[in-house]
């Protein structure tokens, strides 16, 4: 009799082995996750956002760092 899934089933069972059988890694699996999850999650918003601001931002805009330098003087 065969299983009902097929290969869905079988990727299930072994993620149930590999991850799900011991706390201990199932925790690090999850923190490990979450962490990588973060990073992807701030690096992809920095990006959106610098996109929305081109020539907003305070590196964008030369005639404020030149004014200090022409202040010292």
């Amino acid at each position: 009799m065969a299983k009902a899934g097929g290969a869905g089933a079988s990727f299930m069972e072994g993620a149930y082995r590999v991850l799900m059988r011991r706390n201990s890694v199932y925790i690090a699996f999850i923190l490990t996750g979450a962490l990588v999850g973060e990073r992807v999650v701030d690096y992809g918003m920095n990006k959106i956002w610098e996109q929305n601001n081109i020539g907003k931002r305070y590196e964008d805009i030369k005639v404020l760092g030149s004014k200090a330098v022409a202040e010292e003087e």
